[in-house]
């Protein structure tokens, strides 16, 4: 009897996902040196060989996994953040799609975040990947600005973009590591944060600090 593995055929787009569920899993658990391909190949049931002729290298993996990862993250936010909706309630909706991801891709944050931030290859990635969320967070608010019939430069859009997104990432890191966390009642915490700074934002109201 021969001692060769057979495998299931089964369409190449399906075979590629279970490959990149394997991997992510392996990664968030090993980090990205740690990670051995045979693992990953154990634990998506095919051949390493058959990963190498599919996603490429261990480092062309992690990127196609941080690629996937991102456009879920990014396609369930701007599914849930419709521009008509009126700027508190998108701000919402945006925060609570975040969360919801991260709570059921609790595996596929890690490596986003934690696995491409630690591994400088890939600290490109993590850039662009934080870039196109700031775009979406400073549209939103110029967007609402707009609407009352304001503007602010965009530097200071930003810079408050970046501020949120920072704040939404930290809070985000924390409910990975706690799985006993509801992702809406986080998405709640981070909106009374966000919402109540940028309202007065939206007002026109800034502190400055007293002349020396």
């Amino acid at each position: 009897m021969s001692s060769t593995p057979s495998f299931k055929r089964l369409p190449r787009a399906v075979r590629e996902q279970q490959m990149l569920d394997a991997a992510v899993k392996v990664f968030s658990r090993r980090g990205f040196h740690a990670a051995s391909m045979d693992e990953i190949a154990e634990d998506a049931g095919i051949s390493k060989p058959m990963v190498y002729a599919y996603l490429g290298t261990k480092e062309e993996l992690f990127v196609a996994c941080l690629h996937r990862e991102t456009a879920r993250m990014m396609l369930a936010i701007a599914g849930a953040a419709a521009p008509d909706l009126p700027p508190d309630q998108r701000l919402w909706r945006g925060l609570r799609a975040f969360f919801g991801f991260v709570g059921a891709h609790r595996d596929g944050w890690a490596v986003l975040y934690r696995q491409a931030r630690g591994s400088q290859p890939f600290a490109a990635e993590l850039a662009a990947m934080r870039a196109r969320l700031v775009d979406v967070v400073a549209g939103m608010l110029d967007h609402a600005l707009r609407a009352r019939g304001r503007e602010v430069a965009g530097t200071e859009l930003e810079v408050v973009a970046y501020a949120l997104v920072g704040a939404s990432e930290s809070l985000a890191d924390w409910l990975a590591d706690h799985p006993e966390a509801e992702p809406e009642k986080t998405a709640t915490r981070m909106m009374n944060v966000a919402w109540l700074g940028a309202a007065q934002l939206l007002d026109g109201v800034t502190w400055r600090p007293p002349a020396d």
